[in-house]
C-alpha cells in the first residue's frame, strides 16, 4: 500500500467542513457535554465484556456442558467479541472512547480480545482507511484477498463474477487471518516501508508483544478449554473457528455495507497525486450511513452504521453520532454535497450484495 504520495484539494467547497465543525463545537457547547464517551459507553463496555467472558466462564465451569450448549457459547464469544470491537475498541483506538489517553490506550488494548494488535491497527484503520477512503493503493480495507474485488481499479478475474455468492464466506474468516497471519505480515510491510507504528517502541519490541499476545490467546481459547471441557481436541478447534466465523462475519459485513456500496465512488488521483475533493467533502462520496431510525440496533453495533459523521469526527465517540447526522445531513444540503443513507441494514446488505456483483463484472470507474 501507500505506492505514491497522494494529496487532497485544498479549495473544493471547504466553507463545507469550516461550518459543519463550528455547528458541532456549538452543539456540545450548549449541551455542555463532551465529545467523548459517557454513562452509554460506560454500560455498554460492562455489557459487551460480559458477553464475552461469561459464556467463556460457564462452559469451563461446567455449568453448561451439553455440546450444543457450549456450541452455542461459543457462537456468543463470537458475538462478544464482534461487540467489543465495534463498541469498545474502535473508540478507543480513536482516543475518542474517554478524555484521559491512558484510559483510551488501556480501552485500545481490548483489541487482544479478538486476537488482534492495536499497533496494526491503528494504522490500517486510523491512517490509511480514515485518511484515504476507498483510494486504491492506499486503503487496504478494499483490498482484501484476491479472490474478492472490492475496488473497480483492481484486475478482473473470471471468478469474481461469482463472488456476490461466495464472499459471505470469506467474511468470516476476517478474524482468523487476525489471529494467524495478518498482524505478522502487516508490521513487517509496514517496518519495511518506514512506518513508525509505535514512538516509544521498536519493532522488535512491538514484534515481541504481538507474539506474546497470541500465544495467551490460543492458551485461552483453545489450550484451556482442550484440557478441560469433555470433548475431543477437534472439536475445540471446531468450536474455535465457530466462535471466529461469527465474529468475522458480524464485523465484515457492519462495515462493508458502509463503503463497497453503489453510491461509493473510488477517486484517483491526477497526474499531480492530487485528488478532486478536499479531504471531508471525499468522505461524502465515499461513505454511506444505514439505519438511521434504529436506536437499538445503532447501539448493539456501537454506531457504525452512522459511518459518515464517524469519518468526518472520528475522534468524536460513537454515542453522539445519532444527534449529530442532523447537523452533517443539514450541511451537506446547503452545500449540494451528497449524503448516502439507507433506511435500514438490510436494505444496506442488498446495496452491498448488487455492488459486488457490479464489481464482478466489468466495471470501471
Amino acid at each position: 500500500m501507500e505506492e505514491r504520495r497522494i494529496k487532497f484539494s485544498a479549495n473544493n467547497k471547504k466553507e463545507f467542513i469550516i461550518e459543519l465543525r463550528e455547528k458541532v463545537s456549538g452543539y456540545f457547547k450548549e449541551n455542555r457535554i463532551a465529545e467523548h464517551g459517557n454513562l452509554n459507553l460506560l454500560f455498554k463496555t460492562i455489557f459487551m465484556i460480559s458477553l464475552y467472558i461469561t459464556p467463556y466462564v460457564l462452559m469451563l465451569s461446567g455449568v453448561i456442558s451439553s455440546f450444543i450448549g457450549v456450541l452455542f457459547c461459543w457462537i456468543a464469544i463470537g458475538v462478544g467479541q464482534a461487540g467489543v470491537g465495534m463498541g469498545v475498541m474502535h473508540d478507543a483506538n480513536h482516543r475518542s472512547f474517554s478524555k484521559n489517553p491512558k484510559i483510551n490506550k488501556w480501552m485500545s488494548n481490548t483489541l487482544y480480545l479478538l486476537g488482534g494488535s492495536p499497533n496494526t491497527w491503528q494504522h490500517q484503520h486510523n491512517t490509511l482507511h480514515h485518511g484515504f477512503t476507498n483510494i486504491d493503493g492506499h486503503d487496504e480495507d478494499i483490498s482484501p484477498v484476491g479472490i474478492l474485488r472490492f475496488s473497480p481499479h483492481k484486475p478482473l478475474l473470471k471468478i469474481h463474477r461469482y463472488q456476490h455468492f461466495y464472499a459471505w464466506f470469506f467474511y468470516g474468516l476476517m478474524t482468523i487471518l487476525w489471529i494467524t497471519t495478518k498482524d505478522f505480515k502487516q508490521l513487517i510491510r509496514y517496518n519495511k516501508s518506514g512506518v513508525a507504528l509505535s514512538n516509544n517502541k521498536s519493532f522488535k519490541q512491538i514484534m515481541g508483544t504481538v507474539i506474546f499476545s497470541k500465544v495467551l490467546y490460543y492458551i485461552a481459547l483453545m489450550l484451556i478449554p482442550m484440557l478441560v471441557l469433555p470433548f475431543a481436541w477437534y472439536w475445540i478447534v471446531v468450536f474455535f473457528i465457530a466462535q471466529h466465523f461469527t465474529s468475522g462475519f458480524l464485523l465484515t459485513i457492519i462495515f462493508q455495507t458502509a463503503h463497497v456500496v453503489p453510491t461509493s465512488e473510488y477517486p484517483l488521483p491526477d497526474e499531480n497525486g492530487t485528488l478532486e475533493n478536499n479531504w471531508a467533502v471525499h468522505q461524502l462520496y465515499t461513505t454511506s450511513d444505514y439505519s438511521p431510525k434504529s436506536r437499538v440496533f445503532s447501539w448493539l453495533i456501537g454506531g457504525l452504521n452512522y459511518q459518515v459523521e464517524h469519518h468526518l469526527f472520528p475522534n468524536i465517540s460513537h454515542v453522539h453520532y445519532r444527534k449529530l447526522s442532523k447537523l452533517v445531513k443539514e450541511m451537506a444540503e446547503k452545500y449540494n454535497l451528497p449524503y448516502h443513507v439507507q433506511p435500514g441494514f438490510w436494505r444496506a446488505l442488498w446495496e452491498h450484495t448488487l455492488m459486488l456483483k457490479k464489481l464482478g463484472r466489468e466495471y470501471a470507474m
